[in-house]
C-alpha cells in the first residue's frame, strides 16, 4: 500500500499500474469532503514521485464512485466570504490541474453515481469508463451555483459546446450510454467486468497505443469553433435557459456566459471566469437557499429511512379505500414502485375512475418511452379492484381516501377496522380532520394515524405522516416505511386542525380574502405572488384545488382555530361557490377556463366573477407590491413559528421542506424560515406592525418576538476554515 487513509488508498497493481481508491470511512457514498481531498492531494503527490507507476485508475470501493462535494461540509465555508471561497476552489482545481498533468495516463472507472465533483475529477482524467448503472451528470447549478472544479471549461472542449450547454444548464444526470452518445464517456461495460476493462484500457494507453497526449492538448486550449457558430449557440441558449429558469434562478444563465466568455481562452485563463462566477454564485441568497434546501432534504430523508428501518413488518400489500382521482393516483404509485394494492369503492364507477387515472398516468409513461407495454401491464396487475372486503386479512396498510367529511369517514374506517388483523395499520388520507376525532371510531386506535397525501399524488413528493394522541410508534414506522416504498418524502407532524401544511395555508388564504375585501386586484395579486416566486398566485391555486375544498376546509380551520381563522366578512371564495363557481373542476371559478389545443385548462379573466364579488369588497385601491407580499406572507410565516413552537412539526428544516415539498414554496427562498433569516426579524416586525389591526393572525408570537430581543437565527451558521 502506497497510501491508506479515511477516504481513499492508493497501491500498486498489476503490470506497474496504481489504483487509487475511494472508499470514504462509515458512509455509504463517497463524497468530497475536506478529509477527501487533503488525502487526494497526498495521494497524487506520491504518484508524482513514483516513477515506477505506468498509469494511475481512480476506482471505488462503493457502489457509487463519489456523490459530488460533502454540501453540508462547504456551506459553512461559504458563510466566511469570497477571498476564503477562491482560496478553495483554487485548491481543489489545482490538485485536478496535478491529475491532469501526471506523466502517466490516468482512468476513472466510474459505477453508480458520478456527480458534479465526482465528474470533474473524471473530466480531468484523461479517459472515463462507465457501468450500464453509472449516472453521471453536473447537478450544481440546482444548487444556486455552478461547476466550480473545471467542469465549465474542461466539458465543453471534450464533449462539445451544445452538449456541455445542456448538461450544465439542466443540472440533469444522465446514464452511461447517454454519457458515452456524449461523448462524456469513452466506454460503457458490466459491473462485473469494469476493474478488468478499465486496466486493459490503461495500460494500453500507458503503452502508448491509446493517445491521451492529444486528449490533453484539447482540454488546455481554445473551443474548437468559429465565432458565428459560437455567438448563435451562446446567444440562443442563454435565451432559451432563461426562459425557462425564470430571472430567480441565475446559475444557469451565469454557467453560459462562463463558458462563452473563455471560449477562445487556455484552460489556465478560462478557470479563472470559472472561479469567479463560482465565487460570486456562492455568495448569494439563492445560492444559500438552494443549498439549505438540499440540506434539509437529506435531514428529512435521513429520519424518514431512519425511522423506516423501525418498521415491525414490510409492506407487502397494501389497501386503498374510495378509488376516484385520489384513490387511483395512490393505487397508481403503489403499483408502479413495486407494492400490490387491493383499491376498494362503493361503486363501479369509482372503481372505474380510478383504473382511468392510473392507466392515464402509466400511458403516458409509455408515449413517453419511459415504460412498455409489458411492463404497464404489470403495474396495472398490481391494482386489485373490488367492491368488498374480501382478502382483506392480509393487508398490511390500508389508506382510507373517501369524502372529507368526519362521519362517513369515521363509519368507513371502524367498517375496514372489523375486516383487517389486529395488526394491520389503518390510515386516513383527510387533509384537515383531526386525526384524534377520528380514532374514536376505532377499537385499535394505537394502530391509526393520517396518511396525508397531496394532489397529484404522482407529482407531489410530501406526504404528511400524523400523530394521533394514541397512534403508537409501530404505526408511525410503517407508515413511514410504506411513505419511502412509494418514493415520497415523508414528514411526521403531530395532530391538530388542518396538521402542518393547510394550516399553514389557509392563514395565506385568509391574506389574501382580507385583501380581496378591502378592494385589491386579485388578478394583480397573483402576478406579484407569481412573481414573488409561488407556482401559481392564490386566486389561481383556489380555483386548481377547487372553490368547494377550500370552502369546506376554511370551515374545519375556523372551527379548530376559532380565536384566529373565523372570519366576520363573506369572502371571494364565498360567493363564487353560492354562485356554483368551483374552479377548474367545472370551467369557471376567480378565472375561466377554456381547453387548448392539448386539452388543459386555459385561465381567462372573468367578467362574471368580477360582478358577483364586487357588491361584497370596499371600493377599488391600488396595493403596492410590498403591501401585497406582507399581507399575504406575514400570518403564513407566524403560523409557521406558531406550528414549530407547539411542536406540531419537530424542526426548522422539516418545516421548511414540508411548505417547498407540498404546497411549492419558492424554493429559491428556501422555506420560510430561511426567508425570515434572510430578511431579518426585526424587518419582519416592521412588516407585521400596521397590519396588527386586520387580524390576530398578523401578531407575531412569543418565540418570534424571543429572536427579535437576542438576535437569534433560525438557521445558525457554523462557519468552517
Amino acid at each position: 500500500m502506497l497510501f491508506e487513509g479515511k477516504a481513499l488508498g492508493l497501491r500498486l497493481i498489476e503490470h506497474d499500474l496504481a489504483e487509487l481508491c475511494f472508499d470514504l470511512e462509515g458512509e455509504s457514498i463517497n463524497k468530497f469532503d475536506l478529509l477527501a481531498l487533503d488525502e487526494l492531494d497526498q495521494a497524487i503527490t506520491i504518484v508524482e514521485k513514483n516513477e515506477q507507476i505506468k498509469g494511475l485508475l481512480f476506482s471505488s470501493a462503493k457502489n457509487v464512485f463519489i456523490v459530488g462535494a460533502d454540501i453540508t461540509s462547504f456551506s459553512g465555508m461559504f458563510a466566511l466570504g469570497g477571498e476564503k471561497i477562491r482560496q478553495f476552489v483554487d485548491y481543489v482545481n489545482a490538485i485536478f490541474s496535478r491529475i491532469e498533468n501526471l506523466t502517466v495516463p490516468t482512468l476513472v472507472a466510474i459505477d453508480g453515481y458520478a456527480l458534479g465533483g465526482g465528474l470533474e475529477i473524471g473530466l480531468a482524467c484523461d479517459f472515463r469508463l462507465a457501468t450500464e448503472r453509472a449516472s453521471i451528470g453536473l447537478p450544481e447549478t440546482k444548487l444556486g451555483i455552478i461547476p466550480g472544479w473545471g467542469g465549465t471549461v474542461r466539458l465543453p472542449r471534450l464533449a462539445g459546446l451544445d452538449i456541455a450547454i445542456e448538461w450544465i444548464a439542466s443540472g440533469k444526470e444522465y446514464n452511461a450510454h447517454e454519457a458515452m452518445k456524449a461523448g462524456v464517456v469513452d466506454g460503457v461495460v458490466a459491473s462485473e467486468s469494469l476493474k478488468k476493462s478499465a486496466v486493459t484500457m490503461l495500460l494500453r494507453a500507458a503503452n502508448g497505443k491509446l493517445d491521451y497526449q492529444t486528449r490533453r492538448a484539447q482540454k488546455a486550449g481554445a473551443l474548437l469553433h468559429n465565432d458565428i457558430e459560437g455567438l448563435l449557440a451562446f446567444e440562443s441558449s442563454k435565451a432559451f435557459i432563461k426562459g425557462q429558469a425564470g430571472r430567480n434562478y441565475p446559475a444557469p444563465v451565469s454557467a453560459i456566459k462562463v463558458m462563452q466568455n473563455s471560449a477562445k481562452l487556455p484552460f489556465s485563463e478560462a478557470i479563472k471566469h470559472e472561479s469567479a462566477s463560482f465565487v460570486e454564485l456562492a455568495q448569494t441568497s439563492v445560492a444559500k437557499s438552494l443549498v439549505g434546501l438540499f440540506i434539509n432534504d437529506q435531514i428529512v430523508s435521513k429520519k424518514a429511512k431512519s425511522l423506516a428501518k423501525k418498521a415491525d413488518k414490510t409492506v407487502e400489500k397494501a389497501a386503498v379505500l374510495g378509488a376516484g382521482i385520489m384513490g387511483g393516483g395512490i393505487a397508481y404509485q403503489s403499483a408502479y414502485k413495486g407494492t400490490p394494492i387491493v383499491m376498494k369503492d362503493i361503486a363501479q364507477s369509482g372503481i372505474d375512475l380510478g383504473l382511468s387515472e392510473a392507466t392515464k398516468l402509466l400511458s403516458k409513461r409509455v408515449d413517453r418511452g419511459r415504460m412498455d407495454h409489458a411492463d404497464m401491464a404489470a403495474v396495472l396487475n398490481r391494482i386489485t379492484p373490488t367492491m368488498s372486503y374480501d382478502g382483506f386479512g392480509d393487508i398490511d396498510i390500508v389508506v382510507e381516501a373517501v369524502v372529507e367529511n368526519p362521519k362517513v369517514k369515521g363509519a368507513v374506517l371502524a367498517e375496514v377496522e372489523a375486516a383487517i388483523s389486529e395488526d394491520a395499520i389503518l390510515c386516513s388520507n383527510t387533509s384537515t380532520i383531526s386525526i384524534d376525532l377520528l380514532a374514536k371510531s376505532l377499537s385499535r386506535p394505537s394502530n391509526f394515524c393520517g396518511m396525508h397525501f397531496f394532489n397529484p399524488v404522482h407529482r407531489m413528493p410530501l406526504v404528511e405522516v400524523i400523530r394521533g394522541k394514541a397512534t403508537s410508534d409501530a404505526a408511525v414506522a410503517r407508515t413511514v416505511a410504506y411513505a419511502v416504498a412509494l418514493g415520497k418524502k415523508p414528514i411526521v407532524v403531530n395532530d391538530c386542525p388542518g396538521f402542518l401544511v393547510n394550516r399553514i395555508l389557509f392563514p395565506y388564504l385568509a391574506g389574501f380574502a382580507m385583501l380581496v375585501r378591502d378592494g385589491a386586484d386579485y388578478m394583480k395579486i397573483d402576478k406579484v405572488m407569481e412573481r414573488w416566486g409561488w407556482p401559481m398566485g392564490p386566486a389561481y391555486l383556489v380555483d386548481v384545488v377547487g372553490m368547494d375544498t377550500a370552502v369546506h376546509a376554511e370551515s374545519v380551520m375556523a372551527d379548530g382555530f376559532p380565536g384566529r381563522m373565523n372570519k366576520a366578512f363573506k369572502a371571494a371564495s364565498d360567493v363564487l361557490f353560492e354562485a356554483g363557481r368551483l374552479g377548474q373542476k367545472n370551467g369557471k371559478g376567480f378565472y375561466d377556463y377554456v381547453p387548448d389545443k392539448k386539452g388543459k385548462p386555459q385561465k381567462l379573466p372573468s367578467e362574471e366573477a368580477l360582478a358577483l364579488i364586487k357588491p361584497h369588497a370596499a371600493e377599488s385601491r391600488e396595493f403596492s407590491d410590498e403591501e401585497i407580499i406582507a399581507r399575504m406572507m406575514v400570518p403564513m410565516a407566524i403560523e409557521l413559528a406558531m406550528c414549530l413552537e407547539e411542536g406540531v412539526v419537530a424542526s426548522v428544516a422539516e418545516a421548511d421542506a414540508a411548505l417547498i415539498y407540498g404546497i411549492g414554496f419558492p424554493p429559491f427562498r428556501g422555506g420560510i424560515f430561511r426567508w425570515l433569516d434572510e430578511i431579518g426579524m426585526g424587518a419582519f416586525f416592521e412588516m407585521a406592525k400596521p397590519l396588527a389591526e386586520l387580524s390576530p393572525l398578523y401578531t407575531p408570537t412569543a418565540g418570534m418576538a424571543q429572536s427579535l430581543e437576542t438576535g437569534s437565527v433560525y438557521y445558525p451558521v457554523t462557519k468552517g476554515e
